[in-house]
Order: C-alpha cells, then sequence, then structure tokens
C-alpha cells in the first residue's frame, strides 16, 4: 500500500489547525495560567510574588478557608446525583421508551428545565422557599404541617439550607440525563427485546439484562456528567444561597468567587481552580476504570 502524499497529510494539519489554537487558547492556555498564579501571592493589580506551593498549604490548613466544608458539601450532592438523580433519570427513560401516549410531550417537558437560565431557575426556587408566600409553606400550612417550616425559611436556617439549595440542582438536570438514556435505549436493537420476551423474560428482567447493560457507555458518560458537574456546580447554589447562611452551603466555586472577587486573592483562587480540575480528571478516571472492570467481569 502506498503511503498517502506529504501534501494530504499537510491539508488535514491545515484544516485541524484553526480548532486546535482555540483549544489551546480557550482550556489549555488558562490551566497553565492558573497553574502558575496558584504558585504566587497576587491581588489581580501588583506583581505576582512567587510563593510555591504555600496557597496549597494555607488552602487545607486555614480554618477562615474552610475549604473542607466546601469539598464535603460538593461531594455529598456528587452523591446525591449518582444515587438518587440518575436512578430517577433512567427510571423516567425507560417508561418513555415504552411509548406511552403522549411521548413527546412527557420528553419535553422533563427536559425543559435544561433549557431554562439557571439564574431563572434560581429566581424561581426562591420563589418556592419563600417563607411567607412559597409554595411550600403554603402547601405545608394547608396539610396542618406549617410547624416543620423553618422560621428562618427553608435557605436561611442552617440546618435546611444545604438540602434545599440542593434540590433545584438534581431536579434541573434529571432531563438531561434521561435525554441521554433515553437515546440510547431507542438504539438497543428491538430483536434483542422480541427474543428475550419470547423466552419469558419479564420486563423488568429485559430492562436489567439487556437494555442496562447495552446503554453501560452513556450511563458511564452519564456518571461522569453528575460527579464532575457536583464538584464544579456554582450557578444555583450563588443565586440561591452565595454560599450561606454562615457558609453552611459553601462549595468550592462559591469559595473561589469569594477569594478572587472579594478577598482579591488570586493567587488562592486560582490554586482551588488548579484543585478542581485535578479532582474532576481523577474522578473521570476512577469511573471509566470501574466501568472497565464490570465490563470485564
Amino acid at each position: 500500500m502506498s503511503k498517502r502524499p506529504f501534501s494530504y497529510k499537510l491539508n488535514i494539519f491545515v484544516f485541524l489547525l484553526p480548532a486546535l489554537i482555540l483549544f489551546v487558547g480557550v482550556l489549555i492556555a488558562p490551566i497553565i495560567l492558573s497553574g502558575y498564579y496558584s504558585l504566587t501571592e497576587w491581588n489581580g493589580l501588583k506583581t505576582p510574588v512567587f510563593i510555591g506551593l504555600e496557597n496549597y498549604r494555607e488552602l487545607f490548613t486555614s480554618k477562615s478557608i474552610n475549604i473542607m466544608r466546601a469539598l464535603k458539601n460538593a461531594m455529598l450532592l456528587a452523591l446525591l446525583s449518582t444515587f438518587i438523580q440518575l436512578p430517577f433519570a433512567l427510571w423516567l427513560a425507560l417508561k418513555l421508551s415504552k411509548k406511552p401516549r403522549g411521548e413527546r410531550v412527557f420528553l419535553s417537558v422533563y427536559f425543559m428545565p435544561v433549557l431554562i437560565s439557571t439564574v431563572v431557575i434560581g429566581q424561581l426556587w426562591l420563589k418556592i422557599y419563600n417563607p411567607d408566600y412559597g409554595v411550600l409553606n403554603l402547601l405545608l400550612r394547608s396539610l396542618g404541617l406549617g410547624n416543620l417550616a423553618p422560621v428562618k425559611g427553608w435557605l436561611g436556617d442552617k440546618k435546611t439550607a444545604l438540602w434545599a439549595a440542593f434540590v433545584p440542582i438534581l431536579w434541573q438536570y434529571v432531563g438531561y440525563h434521561m435525554l441521554l438514556m433515553y437515546a440510547g435505549i431507542k438504539g438497543v436493537p428491538p430483536e434483542l427485546n422480541e427474543a428475550a420476551m419470547l423466552d419469558g423474560c419479564t420486563e423488568g428482567q429485559v430492562n436489567r439484562y439487556i437494555i442496562i447493560p447495552y446503554i453501560r457507555p452513556i450511563l458511564r458518560v452519564s456518571v461522569i456528567f453528575a460527579v464532575t458537574g457536583s464538584l464544579k456546580s456554582f450557578d444555583l447554589i450563588y443565586v440561591l444561597t452565595n454560599g450561606g447562611p454562615n457558609h453552611a452551603t459553601e462549595v468550592p466555586s462559591t469559595l473561589m468567587i469569594n477569594l478572587l472577587f472579594l478577598r482579591n486573592r488570586y493567587g488562592m483562587g486560582s490554586a482551588i481552580a488548579v484543585m478542581l480540575i485535578i479532582l474532576c480528571f481523577v474522578f473521570a478516571v476512577l469511573i471509566n476504570a470501574v466501568f472497565k472492570e464490570e465490563k470485564g467481569r
């Protein structure tokens, strides 16, 4: 077989070059700069002063920063996303794949929260949680359970704020994962389902032994998106609580914004950014390894 001419390889390089430049400029270069600034003391205006790993040491030892609480909250959200959000999304996808009446309408309704601006969703849930006229408190009062509503409001009480902030996040992206899984289920060859039904398998057995194993690559992607998305969650928590009350809903991203723009500690904020990049990469590798091991078994 003759080798491809040099002009052919040059054409490929020329066509890929704009995308490569964009990738390096938007992703790789900022990561490298963040890594550099994380090793400096910098307020965003003066010349950065190199201090080595001092920011990382302070990050995990300083009580005023309390990164461990932020990481704990992010990990809790990751667990809830993996074991509540994704199973519910899978259940919806399995039900809708059976072609119920109004299938397209249900798909659109469940996916709609993904399309709505996060700020709008935050304002919507602020109204739901409002202690005076919020739907949630009105419902509790109508059921005679008004005493269960926190006096300071769902987002103002340290005992309920974290859970109240997590509910909209879980709710918003159920439809996103449902649509991914639904598309995967629709790709399962129908003859597999028909053969299983002829062999006497129930609907639950078909789902467990045929459909779910078949869409394992999509489940892996959903788990990666859910975990990494939880680690870098920011917008809804920022709109709802801004990390309060008393840092009860603090996550790494809100802590990073606080250090960057309120305390002008760009070096420390960059250290948190680098930490999040490493954590997301590590969890993505671990999840891939777990799914490969299960496939081998």
